[in-house]
């Protein structure tokens, strides 16, 4: 009976490694690149980032390709991948430094919304544990003004210090973990509302399985996967009709990152006048409960003067703004510094109403529909941003999963061209780099826009068939 078991099992094991043969290599190829971007890379190294992220991108590619069929692989490599950073320190963002610090205030009873990291780092008596080297890694930038993380952020940021126990790495993995808990979340509701529209399920492991996505969220420890949980879970609840369950969940998305805070107003015509009211109100309720623990006085000014920031000082990475300016400056001697918060107030002003016109003008009357009208504000928005960071695309990774369009997945490839500015002492960009970056998503975007089926581009077909 045990030999039979052996045989039995020995079978079975090499039926299995003849079945996924490729995908066992590719995976193992892309633990190996993943190894090497955690632990052996610095972000000025742009060459070697680049190589690794484009091999890491057309290796995913192929294993969603070959293993659609099998979930369960996809599922185990996909986790297996965010594992290899599990203790390295994150490499391409400084931001973990502010988290902490932010987590670190908590604990000691103070507020980061009303506390500026330089103003606390005068004071004799402020102590937090690793202060000198989290006020030092947060940078310049970061040191000089109030938070600008919603409250839930704040409590995952002190949730982590906790269980860091005073420990910056300890933190980091405390991080790491929720963060890769929260995309496990994401792959299961998002499956779940890809049947509801019926969608194959595959397409949620073009999130999952993404190289931006599995580097920005787990290796660098940003939160856009923990906001996009909340969001997809009450997507997930609004589908099967439990829109009332649905509207704290969609809050704690909000108080996340505030990106949903824009796709309000295209639940109007989905819901109606009536329950789109109910909803936005429980919505808006608790939003100001979770606010609720760090009002102060000066509160609001400080938290809306930072946001302000956003549209007013900040560019990275800009698409239709950066060629405006070079027009604006090259041909009319405008001021930078004056064009950016004239622009920045007309990209507020236009967001706002095209979001507007969408929710009135579109049908928005199946869930889809209101997923795809969500795609198209926030790649609007995206495209008229002075600051579009690399993780700022996971949002649009997920939402495209729930369409037909694809320009997204492609974006997520060109977007690491971003990053050569950060190979560069004064982290100036090439904006040769950037202008192939923009115009290959536009003519993608427009080629999935207008184009056809039975007329598509031999370029597109052989190059870019996501």
């Amino acid at each position: 009976m045990t030999k039979e078991f052996f045989e039995l099992m020995s079978n079975n094991y090499t039926s299995f490694l003849k079945l996924h043969k490729t995908s066992i290599l590719l995976g193992i190829g892309s633990l190996l690149f993943y190894f090497a971007f955690a632990y052996d890379l610095v972000r000025d190294d742009f060459p070697k980032l680049l190589t690794l992220f484009v091999a890491l991108f057309f290796l995913h590619y192929k294993l969603v390709q070959f293993q659609s069929w099998n979930l369960k692989f996809l599922l185990v490599i996909g986790i297996l991948f965010r594992f290899v950073f599990i203790f390295a320190e994150p490499n391409l963002s400084q931001d973990f430094y502010r988290f902490i610090w932010d987590g670190e205030l908590i604990w000691a009873g103070y507020n980061p919304y009303i506390h500026i990291p330089n103003d606390l780092m005068q004071q004799p008596d402020f102590a937090i544990p690793n202060q000198a080297e989290l006020y030092n890694g947060m940078g310049s930038l970061s040191a000089k003004h109030f938070s600008n993380y919603p409250p839930i952020n704040q409590i995952l940021f002190s949730i982590a210090v906790f269980f860091g126990g005073g420990s910056i790495l300890g933190s980091i993995v405390a991080m790491r973990t929720l963060i890769l808990c929260t995309d496990i979340g994401i792959l299961f509701f998002g499956q779940k509302l890809l049947q509801q529209f019926n969608l194959p399920k595959h397409a949620a492991f073009w999130y999952f399985l993404n190289p931006l996505v599995i580097i920005e969220l787990t290796g660098n420890l940003h939160f856009e996967g923990v906001m996009l949980f909340f969001f997809i879970w009450s997507m997930y609840l609004i589908s099967k009709g439990k829109w009332i369950l649905a509207s704290p969940i969609y809050a704690a998305s909000i108080m996340v990152k505030l990106v949903p805070i824009l796709f309000l107003p295209l639940f109007l015509r989905y819901f109606g006048i009536k329950r789109s009211a109910l909803f936005y109100t429980f919505v808006g309720l608790v939003c100001i409960l979770l606010f609720l623990p760090f009002h102060d006085v000066a509160f609001v000014n400080n938290y809306a003067e930072t946001i302000g920031l956003w549209f007013s000082n900040f560019e990275f990475n800009a698409g239709i703004y950066n060629g405006l300016k070079q027009i604006a400056v090259g041909l009319f001697d405008a001021k930078p510094w004056e064009l950016i918060k004239v622009y920045g107030s007309w990209v507020v002003r236009i967001t706002i109403l095209g979001t507007l016109l969408i929710a009135l003008l579109r049908k928005n009357e199946t869930l889809d529909q209101v997923m795809l009208s969500m795609l198209m504000v926030l790649t609007g928005y995206y495209l008229l941003s002075t600051t579009v960071h690399p993780w700022y695309l996971v949002f649009l990774i997920a939402l495209a999963c729930f369409t037909k369009y694809r320009f997204a997945i492609l974006w997520s490839l060109l977007v690491i061209l971003s990053y050569y500015a950060y190979s560069k002492a004064d982290y100036s960009e090439n904006l040769w780099l950037l202008a192939i970056e923009y115009l290959m998503v536009f003519a993608y975007l427009i080629y999935e826009i207008v184009g056809k089926d039975r007329k598509k581009l031999d370029f597109f077909k052989k190059y870019m068939p996501f």
